[in-house]
């Protein structure tokens, strides 16, 4: 792994000081300001990638000096963070029209998040929308902090072979390469958390980045002091078969709440973005347990009204179900010495008929369950979500939320990640404006 620059060296200029910011701001994956400051330093390369950081952390030293010594070089870079420098000290949509809002922070939970094709953390529709709902954000000013899962190799590519074959290629996710920097904390010190399961404590990295006025954290189990089967968790997206996916979920809803307690951050709002990160409901019903010393029923009330659920999927088999004796094996401890209940009590939160032993955890009625408002991601999943899940309401009444809701949510795309710069191109900027 390659050894990236995230603090200037001593003899190096002001100017790749400023190039550094403006390439770990993923602004630039929406906002075209700085392309042609990009492309003077290495077309090719750029052209290839659209990553500055890449770019940054390959050409010489001596390059860096000779671009950087052209005026209209060092006015472009002035121009840019400026720029930028006013874009978040002004304020924006939100701002304007909520003044004085009591929402100071909106935590999103998404398994995916396409960004750019510099971070390729990103599979299909969820991360689409979850990238561009952090970039909306970005642009309006909305409080939103973002949590995810750092892949190391991420989803698969796909290339067809002369024989009409499908090949599914996983390339290594290389930190050092990507627009991102560690977390450290108030010390100076990288961010680590752990999570027990069975048999180790788990050491998880976090990392940061940068998407305009937003920030969203990636969690990563890579770390050396893990063994290497450990060490793989977040190696795919959506590889793998139950366990891994389990363990993946328990890293993004647990660990991904317990790093904003670390962080000194208190979101009013929790969203999330699909089932995946339903444990997130129960870890922050544990940590109002630890503030305030009450019981998880209580906990689990209070903190549902707060939390938002949107689902993608229509159907009963795109949901995550997990075996009962996978949930007894992973979950045994952290119900019973964690949340203070029993096994069977935490599992029932995930299951359609609660006195069914043999019905798998569902992380969709956990979700469910945990959420005092549900919405689709359009009308069609809203209707069929509310279609299927109706059942779920009636049969659990006891364990569902009495004020939820189910709506759809209206998505709309932002043009300049889902058309890129080719289309951008064709049709021209005013076509985006319609």
């Amino acid at each position: 792994m390659s050894v990236p620059r995230y603090t200037d060296h001593p003899s190096e200029s002001q100017s790749a000081h400023a190039l550094t910011q403006l390439a770990l701001d993923l602004r630039w994956a929406w906002n075209h300001a700085a392309d042609e400051l990009w492309r003077r330093l290495d077309s090719d390369l750029w052209e290839l990638t659209h990553n500055p950081w890449v770019i940054l952390q390959t050409i010489s030293q001596s390059k860096l000096e000779m671009v950087s010594a052209d005026p209209n070089i060092r006015t472009k870079i002035d121009e840019l963070l400026d720029a930028r420098d006013k874009s978040d000290q002004t304020s924006a949509g939100f701002q304007k029209a909520h003044l004085n809002s009591p929402l100071k922070t909106l935590a999103y939970f998404s398994m995916e998040y396409m960004l750019s094709e510099a971070l390729p953390i990103y599979s299909g529709g969820l991360g689409n929308v979850a990238g561009d709902q952090l970039k909306s954000a970005s642009d309006l000013g909305v409080p939103v902090i973002g949590v995810g899962l750092l892949y190391q190799q991420g989803y698969f590519r796909q290339e067809i072979d002369p024989n009409g074959e499908q090949l599914a290629l996983y390339p290594y996710n290389d930190p050092g390469q990507l627009p991102i920097k560690p977390l450290r904390d108030a010390n100076g010190d990288w961010l680590r958390l752990t999570i027990s399961i069975p048999g180790l404590d788990l050491w998880i990295r976090a990392w940061e980045v940068q998407v305009g006025r937003v920030r969203l954290y990636l969690l990563d189990t890579n770390h050396p002091a893990n063994p290497p089967a450990y060490r793989g968790i977040t190696s795919e997206l959506y590889g793998g078969g139950s366990e891994l996916r389990l363990q993946q979920e328990q890293v993004l809803g647990i660990v991904g709440w317990r790093l904003l307690r670390a962080l000194g951050i208190h979101p009013e709002v929790c969203h999330l973005n699909e089932g995946h990160a339903a444990l997130a409901v129960l870890e922050r019903a544990r940590s109002y347990m630890l503030d305030t010393g009450q019981s998880f029923q209580m906990a689990l009330a209070v903190t549902r009204a707060g939390n938002l659920f949107t689902t993608h999927t229509p159907v009963e088999a795109g949901f995550d179900r997990f075996s009962p004796e996978l949930m007894r094996r992973y979950f045994r401890f952290y119900a019973e010495e964690r949340l203070h209940i029993g096994l069977d009590e935490m599992i029932a939160l995930g299951r359609s008929n609660s006195s069914d032993d043999s019905e798998p955890f569902n992380m969709a009625y956990l979700a469910i369950r945990g959420s005092g408002a549900v919405n689709g991601v359009s009308r069609a999943a809203e209707f069929f979500s509310r279609f299927f899940h109706a059942g779920r309401r009636t049969r659990s009444q006891s364990a569902m939320s009495p004020t939820a809701s189910m709506s759809p949510l209206g998505i709309r795309r932002k043009p300049t990640i889902y058309g890129q710069r080719p289309v951008e191109k064709a049709f021209g900027a005013a076509t985006w404006k319609a």
